[in-house]
């Protein structure tokens, strides 16, 4: 049946573009995931504060792997779109930012991250997820996007807010996690809500890199040890 109204994100944005790396600062950037990020990625869910907020676990660096390459593909698709926080030159892995279950004709997506241990306490997650809000909303053109996490998250919580994510309201009994349902916390943010949008997202508009640049990032060194951060998502 036709809709009445066109949609807010072309899927072609999506389908015919390149995935951006975007800045965040303090030398780290947002990229698309590469299949060697596994290992890494593998260290990070050994971690069982991230395994509680996700309810996911990673048997093995293969699998991990195979979770790296269904991000990086996410993106043709149009319904994900996943980035790795990385260390714009050595290329290690300080965490995840992403696009959940988008919906490009209402312009809606859900927001989830993590950050690993060793790089916890830098303000890492709140800039990224505004970095990846000022894209979403300035380039993609999203109109609303969505943070949910467990009540009992209080990292995520504060990580909201730094974020310019409103506290809404709660969703009662709506997130299975190991030790039950839990209520979840709804945060948003509608276009233009955060001062300065505009004007954050110009330099992510005239960033000219590609997905292709991320393959002459340095390989991963190490595998870090995990550890716990606020992560919303699941």
């Amino acid at each position: 049946m036709p809709r009445s109204t066109s949609a807010i994100v072309a899927a072609e944005f999506f389908a015919r573009g390149v995935q951006p790396v975007l800045p965040v600062g303090d030398g780290l950037v947002l990229r698309a995931w590469l299949r060697r990020d596994g290992p890494e990625v593998f260290a990070a869910f050994q971690d069982p504060a991230i395994q509680r907020w996700h309810a996911r676990t990673a048997e093995s660096v293969e699998e991990a792997g195979d979770w790296v390459d269904t991000w990086a593909k996410a993106w043709d698709g149009g319904v994900d779109a996943h980035w790795a926080v990385a260390d714009s030159r050595s290329g290690r892995i300080a965490g995840r930012v992403a696009l959940r279950h988008m919906d490009l004709h209402e312009g809606l997506a859900g927001v989830a991250y993590w950050v690993v241990p060793s790089a916890r306490g830098r303000g890492i997650a709140p800039r990224a997820v505004r970095a990846l809000s000022a894209w979403a909303f300035e380039v993609a053109g999203f109109h609303r996007l969505e943070l949910q996490h467990s009540v009992h998250n209080s990292p995520s919580c504060r990580v909201a807010s730094k974020s310019g994510f409103a506290l809404e309201g709660v969703n009662r009994s709506s997130a299975l996690h190991e030790d039950g349902w839990h209520d979840m916390h709804m945060h948003a943010r509608v276009r233009g809500d955060w001062p300065g949008e505009a004007a954050e997202a110009e330099s992510l508009r005239d960033n000219g890199n590609s997905r292709a640049a991320t393959e002459e990032m340095p390989s991963i060194a190490a595998v870090r040890v995990s550890g716990r951060f606020g992560s919303a998502g699941r």
